[in-house]
């Protein structure tokens, strides 16, 4: 008996709705990878693009209002950068548990578009470089690649410079 596929995802089901250009990228996931930083590396890796194309999305609170930040998956959330560009005083990053309760998503594979409930979204500038950049379609093992200013738009977000080399 043949597989079904599986079904769109909501951030796939938002791309189509808009009509915005994207490709969707699947890739074999291990689910032994780290979500994170691991799982961007290893969507790079998997669909052969440079590591700093491919977003991460992570869950945030700035002064405890929950917002996304979308950084390259070869840097770091600047928290404080983060606080400036929202016009606040202290950010930090959601518990695992409240991310995936915020998002509907899971961790490793939480995407930007297509949220239940939508939050606002700060897109690290370097985003802009790109003619096109990767972020998670809303299931580990599928990417969705799309021009950042689709992305940009999409998500209703704002470009701020918010991400940091990575120390590792």
């Amino acid at each position: 008996m043949a597989r079904r596929p599986p079904a769109p995802t909501a951030a796939v089901r938002a791309l189509v709705a808009d009509g915005a250009p994207h490709a969707l990228r699947p890739y074999a996931h291990d689910p032994r990878a780290a979500a994170g930083e691991g799982s961007g590396l290893e969507a790079a890796t998997a669909l052969g693009v440079e590591p700093h194309r491919v977003l991460k999305t992570l869950v945030a609170l700035v002064d405890e209002q929950p917002l996304l930040a979308v950084v390259p998956v070869t840097g770091r959330l600047d928290l404080r950068a983060l606080a400036a560009a929202r016009g606040g005083r202290r950010a930090v990053l959601a518990e695992p548990a409240a991310a995936e309760r915020l998002t509907g998503g899971v961790v490793g594979a939480i995407s930007p578009l297509g949220l239940r409930r939508p939050l606002p979204v700060v897109v690290d500038a370097s985003a802009a470089a790109h003619d096109a950049v990767l972020v998670s379609a809303g299931r580990r093992g599928l990417d969705v690649e799309l021009a950042p200013a689709d992305l940009l738009r999409l998500c209703g977000g704002a470009y701020a410079e918010v991400a940091r080399p990575s120390s590792r």
